[in-house]
């Protein structure tokens, strides 16, 4: 059988299966008894790829059926620094996967979203887990955190999603919730008020932010980056995961 290799985002790991996307969303978020719900982000990746860094022919030499013929599942290759040594061209798909199974695949795409509001809003998910809110747009924020050499605050590599601030995004201290999930409103207000009256783009909203968070407030996809490219995999509209997607977009709204 195929042996697939998986770079999990949450939480940052290298893993070898059996198991094709699909089955292996199901695996990590659900669990093999269905006890467990938790939401997963993870990437496939070429099988091919290598790094000295990894003994990944070791883990993939250790995915072998089972006696009763049932694939291995998983077996963990590393759980550390594992973002920073994968190379954008190693990344096949970024897959979604709700906490109840249900995995959405994006495709990466070279038309980044333009900055075309004044404050965003970014939940990092690895290899650091903050909830930031900036004057930069996402383009920007990559290369602030890669590459900026005055930057005190520096990654070799970072995953993260723009989430949604609605109205907040153009008046935070009288815009409207609305839609708006958080439970963190009156804090995330004082934080985009003082991105507009001080001299600073960028502001941390919670250093310690749970990484999940409800799909349907992805502004615009996820990112992923090293210090020498950046990955974007835009989420398909609203309207598209309702026809298209029908099933995940449903799961996905149940939190």
């Amino acid at each position: 059988m195929t042996v697939h290799l998986y770079l999990s985002l949450m939480p940052e790991a290298l893993i070898a299966s059996m198991l094709n996307p699909e089955e292996f969303g199901v695996y990590y978020a659900v669990g093999s008894h269905r006890k467990l719900h938790g939401q997963a982000i993870f990437l496939e990746l070429d099988p091919e790829y290598r790094h000295e860094f990894f003994r990944i022919d070791d883990g993939i030499d250790r995915c072998v059926l089972h006696e009763d013929g049932t694939p291995k599942k998983s077996v963990y290759i590393s759980t550390y620094r594992v973002l920073e040594h994968v190379p954008m061209s190693a990344i096949l798909k970024l897959y979604l996967v709700t906490s109840y199974g249900e995995t959405l695949g994006l495709d990466r795409s070279n038309d980044f979203p333009e900055n075309d509001q004044e404050f965003h809003m970014y939940q990092e998910i690895a290899p650091v887990k903050p909830l930031v809110v900036s004057t930069l747009g996402p383009v920007q924020f990559y290369e602030f955190i890669t590459q900026d050499p005055e930057s005190l605050i520096h990654l070799p590599a970072i995953a993260f999603v723009e989430l949604r601030l609605g109205a907040l995004a153009r008046d935070p201290e009288f815009g409207e919730v609305g839609e708006l999930p958080y439970e963190f409103v009156p804090h995330l207000r004082e934080c985009l008020v003082e991105l507009r009256d001080k001299t600073i783009h960028s502001k941390m909203v919670d250093r310690v932010h749970p990484v999940e968070f409800p799909y349907r407030m992805i502004q615009s996809g996820l990112f992923v980056g090293n210090q020498s490219e950046l990955a974007y995999f835009p989420l398909p509209s609203r309207d598209e995961l309702r026809d298209k997607y029908y099933r995940w977009w449903r799961s996905a709204n149940l939190i």
